[in-house]
């Protein structure tokens, strides 16, 4: 099963992803950890995208495909995978299309997580982080902290990462609806599309996004 999901910033890709990666066996691959990886390992591929994002600028779309045509010929993958997140426009997709093609490849389905606005908001600005340890926490979900404001490992104050204010939330929505918009249809005329409402309890929506893809 070859999947991707969409779905705005906030609405549990990476959640939904990891959770029927682990039921169905295929991996969950998201572009920005194969980008870190490389970027850590110092590989060629790394080595090439480090001087972009050294400089500030956006690692292209045609170094992104390429790491991603490498970890693609990884054992794991074999049975299927997971793509979390990408692509984010038509030229994206025309890539990975092309990539598929080339190793005689189908996508099963695009699955678009479709959460509304408000929740996505409530979610984002009630995100908490420790700067000790990394553990994430939420205090608008049931993920909140044991006593407000500090980590349950080690009592760290809990820090509000600088983009998770409401103004910059709906700017990055606004973003995400003017570039999907075209990707969705492009993936619905392809017949591809499953769209899931993802509002509710994780269990439910992984069953949910499982059997919209058969």
């Amino acid at each position: 099963m070859r999947l991707i999901f969409l779905g705005a910033p906030g609405a549990g890709k990476g959640t939904y992803a990891a959770q029927l990666s682990q039921k169905l066996g295929i991996p969950a691959i998201s572009t920005g950890d194969i980008l870190r990886a490389n970027v850590k390992a110092e590989t060629a591929l790394g080595r090439e995208a480090r001087a972009f994002m050294d400089r500030g600028a956006l690692v292209p779309d045609d170094l992104v495909i390429r790491m991603l045509a490498e970890r693609m010929q990884a054992e794991d993958v074999r049975r299927g995978f997971i793509l979390d997140g990408f692509p984010r426009t038509l030229a994206q997709a025309d890539a990975l299309g092309r990539l598929l093609q080339e190793r005689s490849l189908s996508l099963t389905a695009v699955v678009n997580i479709e959460v509304p606005n408000d929740v996505i908001i409530r979610r984002l600005t009630g995100r908490r982080m420790c700067p000790t340890c990394g553990a994430n926490y939420n205090v608008n979900t049931n993920l909140k902290p044991k006593t407000d404001g500090l980590c349950d490992r080690d009592g760290t104050p809990l820090i509000i990462r600088s983009d998770d204010n409401e103004e910059t939330i709906r700017q990055r929505l606004q973003v995400y609806e003017t570039q999907t918009a075209a990707l969705v249809e492009y993936y619905r005329n392809a017949g591809l599309l499953r769209s899931v409402p993802a509002v509710g309890q994780i269990p439910e929506i992984v069953a949910a996004i499982q059997a919209a893809v058969g």
